[in-house]
């Protein structure tokens, strides 16, 4: 049956252009939630308080420390098992030096069981005899009442003592009951928690299986996905080498036309520069001619103003032009030719081209339909797998007869529970008995103390004492009596609980708190003389296999799932059957016959290319940029006319006020009237020649070897795409699939974590166990048995200094027969006759029976 219990845990398997693309898709990487496993929650608190009597366990801890003090003996433990001990002559001896303080307590109480009732009888037929204190006659002494007192406080102090021990004794044997009638309750919710972990593995188990569905779903669902993801991984593989031929291309056409705007700026500017350098040259020229008339006039030749005149006149030579546009060379045959290359749309061209790299996802769908079919199938295939071994195992009737077995266990002790109850109260019967004994012999010695001391007169004599005093002395005897009487059933109670208990204590129960007890059953060849590991082989029908006592209860202790704790794994090996790698190889199979023939793609057709080697030999190399540039780092005049102006301004404000001075600023304002209308918009169309002549020599330096460059990038990539696609697409495809086989890696360690941690879950076993030992046997019986026979013990120890005294103190309560009788007794002082130092004679003597003194009566 234990192999089928252990069996069950077997279960446990189980298309734009740049600036317009989107973001791409990217390979399947999120974690997958399996969400929680059902968990079960377990009853049983093997937690045990005992509360206050636990201080009591603590000292018998101690005591029986004090008694044993060595340590566990393993190897006699081993040799008891193995049937080898006695075979050497030095096995009997380590076996009473480890019991030597048992056997000497033992001994001791055994020597109590035999002498105190021989003792007793001795003292009896002795006091029968009228010996041993029987005679009813008491000598007078000094220190009769210091004896009378020592003797009343050791035995109230024995009684006291022994009534503590009394008391110890009974709370012992009502903890025992108590913890015995509410032990229905730990039991049953062992029952339960085993009940709960059987009806909760299987829902686990399937919770564990259900969840591959879960990874399925969302592998297929990336499959079905696979134009957007594994399409948009081709396309972006491939355009690392496509788009920036495109790009080029692309600047290219843009070159183009930037180029043809740069002609016509040139042709236009140069036009405009032309006309307007000969406009403003005639106008320099006509306001020289008007200056020089001016300066001619008469009221120059005044002295004061000669020299002024004389400056104007020499700086007139400042009026003409610099630059001359005039020579420069047209570019209308290069504006012809680019306009020419225009005719064709190029950009127009590129675009489709861009149009038809983005068509790759759609290419690469179509054409992988049937293998991504068959990639599918192999992963319905893990599944099948799977579910398919989990129903193969016997699961149902391995579950029915473990419950039928626990079933039966629990009725066997729901029916025996009440005859263990029955037995116990005979049990609390019995040991309520010892203590009433006890109590009864107790009561007499509080009773004789009670009475002795309270009726005693110390002026009464002997003979004379009173009822009460009398009375507590007849109490103290009958305790006395009593002391012998039931005293060797006491001890030999004792000695019988002291031996079992203790050994109980010191073999059981220490060794399976501090594990020597597991250490000594995980022995090897020491249960089974062929097996080195008997726990594994009795589950796993391998006992090489290095599984433990010691190690099953650790990790059921620590809630650990029951197939990694019991190595199920030698069993079955849910690694293997959740090894991915193996599918993974079959899928790799697949994924080499994919083969996709993208030469649908055309980058840039014929045309194109011929577009751009006609722009390459439009000759805009062959301009004449040294020359532009020459005219155009020159100023449209020798001076500034503003200047200039401002200039002849100053110096006719030196002359006298007049008409001179006046046709001068006349003249000066004349030449800002020229700069504005004629030097300001020459500029301007310098400034746009300047740019757009730049902007030419930058394009034209290396221009055919640019084109040529550009149009074999884009042959390489044309012939990328035509020959090596299919080799990309197999590497991606692989990181696709290896993507998506991560999924199914997630749920085999997932699973691998849940059953270490989560699945069958062995508390319940640990619970049981503690449950036996710890609690009931050790706990419960063993801790209250050994506080029994302590109380118990230390009062059957006590009776004998009890008895001493009560026998003692009896003779100075009880009533005598006779006294003392002194020959010479008005001598005596009366003090000497009240202390008793008077001596004494018997009444054999006198052949009386109550002699008294006749001088004395009257005192008394």
């Amino acid at each position: 049956m234990a192999g089928e219990v252990y069996l069950l845990f077997l279960l446990l398997l189980c298309g734009r252009t740049i600036s317009e693309r989107q973001p791409l898709p990217q390979l399947p990487s999120e974690t997958l939630d399996f969400g929680y496993v059902p968990s079960k929650t377990y009853d049983t608190n093997v937690y045990y308080e005992p509360g206050t009597i636990g201080i009591l366990f603590r000292i018998v801890h101690a005591f029986l420390c004090l008694v044993q003090p060595n340590y566990f003996p393993q190897d006699l433990i081993k040799k008891l098992a193995q049937q080898t001990f006695g075979n050497k002559p030095g096995d009997y001896q380590k076996a009473v030096y480890y019991e030597i303080g048992f056997i000497v307590a033992a001994a001791l109480g055994i020597l109590f069981v035999l002498l105190l009732p021989l003792i007793g009888l001795c003292f009896c037929l002795c006091r029968c005899c009228d010996n041993c204190g029987g005679e009813m006659h008491q000598r007078q002494k000094k220190n009769a009442d210091c004896r009378r007192g020592c003797f009343a406080s050791l035995l109230l102090a024995a009684t006291l003592l022994s009534s503590i021990g009394v008391f110890v004794a009974y709370a012992a044997n009502q903890h025992l009951t108590s913890q015995v009638r509410g032990a229905k309750k730990l039991v049953n919710s062992n029952f339960r928690d085993l009940r709960i972990f059987l009806n909760g593995t299987p829902g686990q188990i399937d919770y564990l299986v259900n969840q591959y569905n879960t990874t399925k779903k969302k592998a297929l669902s990336d499959l079905n996905n696979v134009g957007t993801v594994l399409g948009s991984q081709v396309w972006e593989q491939l355009g690392k080498e496509v788009r920036p031929a495109l790009d080029a291309a692309l600047t290219m056409a843009g070159a183009i036309r930037e180029t043809k705007e740069a002609l016509e700026n040139v042709s236009g500017s140069l036009e405009v520069l032309q006309e307007g350098t000969e406009k403003l040259d005639a106008n320099l020229t006509d306001v020289t001619g008007d200056l020089i008339d001016t300066l001619n006039d008469s009221a120059c030749t005044a002295t004061q103003v000669a020299s002024t005149c004389k400056l104007i006149r020499n700086s007139l030579n400042q009026l003409t032009i610099s630059a001359n546009y005039s020579k420069l060379p047209g570019v209308s045959s290069q504006l012809a030719k680019v306009n020419e290359v225009l005719k064709i749309d190029l950009s127009s061209l590129i675009q489709k081209g861009y149009a038809a790299f983005n068509d790759t996802p759609d290419l690469v769908r179509n054409q992988t339909k049937n293998i991504l079919s068959d990639i599918k199938n192999i992963l319905e295939t893990v599944g099948s797998n799977i579910t398919t071994f989990t129903k193969t195992l016997p699961i149902q009737k391995i579950l029915a007869d473990f419950t039928v077995y626990l079933t039966q266990s629990e009725a066997y002790v729901q029916d025996y529970f009440p005859l263990v109850e029955q037995y116990d109260f005979y049990r609390w019967l019995g040991c309520l008995i010892l203590c009433c004994m006890v109590i009864l012999i107790l009561v007499f010695f509080y009773l004789g103390l009670l009475c002795g001391t309270c009726g005693y007169d110390k002026n009464a004599t002997p003979t004379t004492r009173g009822c009460i005093s009398n009375t507590g002395g007849n109490f103290l005897m009958a305790g006395v009596t009593f002391s012998f009487l039931f005293s060797w059933v006491l001890m030999l109670t004792v000695v019988a609980t002291f031996i079992t208990g203790g050994n109980m204590e010191k073999l059981i129960c220490e060794s399976f708190d501090d594990k020597t007890l597991f250490q000594i059953l995980d022995t090897p060849f020491l249960l089974n003389r062929q097996w080195k590991h008997y726990l594994s082989g009795i589950i796993l029908k391998n006992p090489d296999i290095d599984l433990t006592f010691e190690k099953v209860y650790s990790d059921c202790k620590e809630n650990k799932g029951i197939y990694t704790t019991l190595h199920l794994e030698n069993l079955f090996n849910i690694h293997e059957i959740l090894n991915i790698s193996v599918y993974a190889e079959d899928v790799s199979l697949k994924i080499k016959y994919i083969n996709i023939n993208l030469s649908s793609i055309v980058l840039l057709n014929n045309t194109g290319k011929e577009n751009l080697l006609n722009f390459g030999s439009s000759g805009i190399d062959e301009i004449n940029f040294a020359a532009y540039l020459s005219e155009i780092n020159k100023s449209i005049t020798k001076v500034d006319l503003l200047l200039f102006a401002n200039d002849l301004e100053a110096r006719a404000d030196q002359l006298p006020k007049g008409a001179l001075e006046n046709a001068l600023k006349g003249h000066a304002n004349t030449i800002r009237l020229i700069h504005n209308q004629r030097v300001v918009p020459l500029e301007q169309a310098m400034s746009t020649l300047n740019q757009s002549i730049r902007l030419l020599q930058k394009t034209s330096s290396e221009l055919s070897e640019k084109v040529r460059n550009v149009i074999s990038a884009i042959d390489a990539t044309q012939l990328l795409i035509n020959n090596n696609a299919s080799f990309i697409i197999v590497q991606e495809a692989k990181k696709y699939m290896d993507s998506i086989l991560l999924y199914f890696e997630q749920y085999s360690e997932w699973v691998k974590d849940s059953i270490t941690t989560e699945v069958a879950t062995c508390k319940p076993i640990a619970n049981a166990i503690d449950t036996a030992v710890d609690i009931f046997l050790c706990s419960y019986v063993t801790d209250s048995l050994n506080a029994f026979w302590f109380g118990l013990g230390g009062c059957s120890v006590l009776l004998i200094p009890a008895i001493i005294c009560a026998v003692k103190l009896a003779k100075f309560y009880r009533r005598m027969d006779t006294e003392d009788v002194y020959d010479d007794v008005e001598t005596m002082p009366m003090k000497n006759l009240e202390n008793g130092n008077n001596g004494y004679h018997k009444e054999q003597l006198y052949g009386i029976h109550n002699p008294v003194m006749t001088s004395s009566v009257e005192q008394w």
